[in-house]
């Protein structure tokens, strides 16, 4: 390996077994998705590997891209047409090379979007729930943080978004569960775990009458906003182990 690179398939396996992500059954294929060049000098990371992030990273030159939502989902459309297409040429024809993590990236107890998301709001994890254990639960780290309002407000200081709150903003904050992205459906499993407040990115219509009546608040905190953090841990401890380039870039998400 050169100084400052290193070659795709060493870089490949070294994220394998990092991650450990054969231990899962996903709902994508974890690993590289689109081959590129043999040697990765550049890398850019990002949330989604959408058409924006692989312009953004091809005028910046990398080499390669690491994402949490990559291409391939279990039950999508095969054809290469329309916007895969435009993805998927631009990353062949500039040879860059595409890796996409999902659930590694959730659960991993040291770049994982969960643990990630607790040390940007101080939240301290003692237990897990779930399918997995994916779940997380714990406190707050901060004594001044007495009510769930005061948890909401922090979340938006810290994420830079207001979440939407289901429940009472004065309600004591106790025990707290969070899973981010799209993990509203465990609001249920919060609720057993023991939480009196449950943090996700995103909210359904049968989330809010299920914290009304259990008395359990929910703060839809944003997919996007809750999972900018563990794919920007890992592509800056890859920067450090091969000496490569990185460089994160938040392609802006409402969602």
């Amino acid at each position: 390996m050169k100084r400052g690179s290193v070659n795709r398939d060493e870089f490949a396996k070294y994220l394998e077994q990092t991650l450990d992500i054969n231990r899962f059954r996903d709902y994508c294929p974890n690993g590289l998705q689109v081959e590129g060049c043999n040697e990765i000098r550049s890398l850019v990371s990002g949330v989604t590997a959408s058409l924006a992030l692989l312009e953004a990273a091809a005028a910046r030159q990398a080499d390669a891209i690491i994402v949490h939502h990559g291409y391939f989902w279990r039950g999508e459309d095969a054809r290469v047409i329309g916007p895969k297409y435009k993805r998927l040429k631009l990353l062949l024809t500039q040879d860059i090379n595409l890796f996409g993590y999902h659930l590694p990236l959730d659960m991993h107890p040291e770049f994982g979007n969960n643990v990630q998301l607790a040390n940007r709001l101080g939240l301290v994890a003692d237990g897990r729930f779930g399918d997995d254990n994916i779940g997380w639960l714990g406190y707050a780290h901060d004594k001044q943080l007495q009510t769930v309002g005061d948890l909401a407000r922090e979340v938006e200081a810290r994420l830079a978004r207001p979440p939407l709150l289901i429940g009472d903003p004065a309600q004591p904050l106790g025990r707290i569960g969070w899973c981010t992205g799209a993990a509203h459906s465990m609001l249920d499993n919060a609720i057993a775990a023991g939480a009196s407040v449950y943090l996700s990115g995103e909210v359904s219509e049968p989330t809010v009458h299920l914290s009304r009546e259990s008395g359990v608040a929910y703060l839809a905190c944003g997919h996007h906003a809750t999972e900018r953090y563990g794919v920007q841990a890992l592509g800056e401890h890859l920067a450090a182990q091969f000496g490569i380039q990185h460089s994160f870039i938040d392609i802006e998400n409402p969602v």
